[in-house]
């Protein structure tokens, strides 16, 4: 019982402290008189004070080229390349951010039994859902393929592997959706929603003599940036490139 307790005292010693700037000395006052903040005097200040909304501002500038890219009928795979650029800034923080802190930090805190089974019974269930989808499609795709091409078996193959090939853009777009979310529930445990948190589970060493880019790095690795730069932007493209395949069927 003691060693358990022990190990949580552990993790807890580890967890990060973040003090917040005041509004006179902004991100600087962070390490008063210790010159660490010289290696990153590159930094722009607007950005060390409000990383979060340096963050927000980026995302709506790409959110609006995804727009402009359907407006003006640019090629079809641009907007895989749009919606990367405008989650990019949160997306590296993020990857930074997790990959640096060790799982134990968010196991040892927090953790029950009853979260522990809800969250693997739903991931259950849309594995469920996502396999029984699979099935009906597969059904109405060899129903459908077998009705056009007939019985031509080298035909039946080659629409095959070219309907396979076509759904891989979908099946990768999924695949990042449910990455961008899982990313984001990380993160609101170890940093919570707040632009600067006070206190967090990230790793005393992170970035440790670095505190403006600490700063810029934590802020933009917020949850909610990264599921609307990420999640947001990618629903806001295949909502439009859907609306704009409806409007040629019924054209």
């Amino acid at each position: 019982m003691s060693e358990g307790v022990g190990d949580v005292g552990a993790v807890v010693g580890d967890v990060d402290e973040v003090p917040e700037a005041s509004n006179k000395g902004g991100a600087a006052a962070l390490t008063p008189g210790t010159g660490t903040t010289e290696r990153d005097s590159w930094l722009p200040q607007w950005l060390v004070a409000q990383p979060l909304y340096a963050g927000w501002a980026w995302t709506v500038l790409w959110a609006g080229l995804i727009v402009l890219d359907e407006v003006v009928d640019l090629a079809g795979w641009t907007w895989y390349l749009l919606v990367l650029a405008a989650a990019l800034p949160t997306l590296i923080s993020t990857l930074v951010v997790l990959y640096a802190t060790p799982r134990r930090h968010l196991k040892a805190v927090d953790a029950t039994v009853l979260g522990h089974f809800f969250v693997r019974f739903l991931a259950l269930v849309a594995a469920f859902m996502v396999w029984a989808a699979s099935v009906v499609m597969s059904a109405s795709i060899s129903t459908t393929v077998q009705s056009v091409i007939g019985d031509s078996e080298k035909e039946v193959t080659a629409l095959g592997f070219n309907l396979m090939l076509a759904a891989v853009p979908l099946v990768l777009s999924v695949l990042w959706m449910a990455f961008i979310v899982r990313c984001a529930w990380f993160l609101r445990r170890l940093r919570g929603w707040r632009q600067t948190p006070v206190k967090t589970r990230v790793p005393k060493k992170f970035l440790k003599g670095r505190p403006r880019l600490k700063r810029v790095v934590v802020g933009l690795a917020h949850p909610g940036l990264l599921l609307v730069a990420g999640l947001g932007t990618s629903v806001l493209a295949l909502f439009i490139g859907a609306a704009e395949f409806t409007l040629n069927v019924i054209g």
